[in-house]
């Protein structure tokens, strides 16, 4: 099996829309609340949780590892909930996704480059790598926790076969092409 590279493009809502919600308030549905004091982007994304006694977690991903991975060596997805990840401090991040259905080939993935600004909640069942961030920081994610022990019964994991990898030329063309994210105008 020869080189299989995944060509990237910017995330849009309307690009992603198959694999899950985009997560931004550009475009977004919005009213003023709290007495005027903040604006409300509204219904960004529904997490989806509760199948099989489920409930919604909130936790922090602190990342480990910046950059792309030197290889696509693998793919999971949670069947019986949604998946966010939202940045919290304006780190991009390339979401590398295939639709929910029989395990993943090759030309089944599409990569998106975040601005730093966006999330994404994985509709249930999607196929997506881990994580795979720009930017060092914190992450908010909301997942699933369900009833019993096992932390993983919401959790498969596929390992692919041939040398895959992400378009890093691409990944490159797609951030210079974003505005500067949040946390590089606070530093500007």
């Amino acid at each position: 099996m020869g080189n299989h590279l995944i060509p990237v493009q910017p995330l849009t809502r309307e690009a992603f829309a198959p694999h899950g919600d985009v997560i931004e308030a550009n475009g977004a549905d919005s009213f003023l609340t709290n007495g005027g004091d903040a604006r409300r982007f509204h219904r960004l994304g529904v997490a989806d949780c509760g199948a099989d006694g489920g409930r919604t977690l909130l936790s922090i991903f602190r990342v480990l590892h910046i950059g792309l991975p030197p290889r696509i060596l693998m793919m999971e997805r949670h069947p019986l909930s949604s998946q966010a990840f939202v940045p919290l401090a304006g780190q991009r991040f390339v979401v590398l996704v295939a639709a929910a259905g029989t395990r993943p080939r090759p030309g089944d993935l599409r990569a998106f480059v975040t601005d730093g600004r966006q999330g994404v909640n994985y509709h249930r069942a999607t196929w997506h790598h881990p994580l795979i961030a720009l930017d060092a920081g914190d992450f908010l994610v909301v997942d699933r926790d369900g009833p019993g022990p096992d932390f993983n019964q919401d959790y498969e994991e596929v390992f692919l076969n041939g040398d895959i990898f992400i378009d890093a030329g691409a990944v490159s063309a797609a951030v210079s092409m974003q505005s500067p994210t949040f946390s590089q105008e606070q530093t500007q």
